[in-house]
């Protein structure tokens, strides 16, 4: 046995007045996206906003479903309608803002296992890295500079 250490690097922001320009914008959008999601069970809003190559922004807000696996985040939302929309296009950036209208939510939060799983797939596609930043509803922003530092160890097509 030998052990394996796994180290992940991210960048924290006080607030989104400290992102660059375009990732303020990014964010805001993620912000006003996530107040328009449909979480009439969780009560817990996400909005997530992806930057492509092409100068395009999509967005996406979870939508939740009274058969919950139905429902569906707000970062897969997003990145499935960009493949969609715009196969050739590359993601350069995701912001991701969470929201529970239960309490006020301070920390970051970072997408979910399922969410991270379908983003490093086309982070994998793309042949390049995608950032991710991700706050609450205020307070740190974070960021990870591609989806391997919030997955180190991925599951990809090069195992099938």
């Amino acid at each position: 046995m030998k052990p394996l250490k796994v180290t992940s690097n991210f960048e924290v922001y006080d607030s989104i007045e400290e992102l660059p320009q375009d990732i303020q914008t990014l964010m805001r959008k993620a912000i006003s996206t996530r107040d328009d999601a449909y979480a009439p069970y969780s009560q817990f809003k996400v909005g997530a906003a992806l930057a492509l190559d092409n100068n395009e922004i999509v967005i996406g807000s979870n939508q939740e479903n009274a058969s919950y696996p139905s429902g569906l985040c707000a970062e897969r939302t997003a990145i499935y309608y960009a493949g969609a929309a715009y196969p050739e296009a590359k993601i350069q950036n995701i912001a991701i803002s969470a929201k529970s209208m239960k309490h006020k939510v301070e920390a970051a939060v970072p997408p979910c296992g399922a969410c991270r799983q379908a983003l490093v797939e086309y982070e994998v596609k793309q042949e390049a890295n995608i950032a991710v930043y991700f706050m609450g509803e205020s307070g740190q922003v974070m960021k990870a500079n591609s989806i391997k530092d919030l997955l180190p160890l991925i599951f990809d097509n090069s195992v099938l």
